[in-house]
């Protein structure tokens, strides 16, 4: 089963006891569908960055929960119960992309061979280091040095011979 995090907005007033039914609410219905909740997280009261127009008003704060669960994928499709729930401003679902769970993870080899895929023959000295001609130097001259005109001197005699 793939790994979801569940996006709870609640409007700012509603009470902790019914906050913490709304998110039992969504667990038992994931336990029904024989998914395991792993983690629930409370961001406490947030700032949005707009308000949210509802029924009873504009909100400009709202509670933050965050409920992470092992699901079957057609479990999404089941939650739109909650748009008509009077309690939240918004909700999301996010599956987690590359999360190793089930018995892929029971069976990973922990990373023995990760490093396997480099070439260890190959060292610092096999790399080539460019180097800089005398040039490049007179590049980076300005009129306002004193010895700018003593160097570029230098430098043509330095090419004539």
């Amino acid at each position: 089963m793939p790994l979801y995090d569940c996006m709870l907005l609640v409007k700012p007033l509603v009470t902790r006891e019914a906050t913490a039914e709304l998110v039992a609410r969504v667990a038992r219905r994931a336990y029904q569908r024989n998914g395991v909740i792993t983690d629930v997280k409370s961001f406490g009261k947030v700032q949005l960055g707009y308000g949210i127009k509802k029924l009873d008003g504009r909100h400009y704060q709202g509670q933050l929960m965050q409920m992470t669960m092992m699901v079957p994928p057609s479990f999404t499709q089941e939650l739109h119960y909650l748009n008509k729930e009077d309690r939240l401003l918004r909700w999301l679902v996010v599956k987690h992309r590359d999360a190793v769970y089930g018995l892929e993870f029971i069976n990973e080899d922990d990373g023995k061979y990760e490093m396997s895929g480099f070439n260890r023959e190959r060292t610092k000295d096999d790399f080539d280091i460019e180097t800089d001609s005398d040039d490049s130097e007179s590049e980076f001259l300005t009129s306002s040095d004193e010895d700018s005109d003593a160097y570029k001197y230098e430098v043509e005699e330095d090419e004539k011979k």
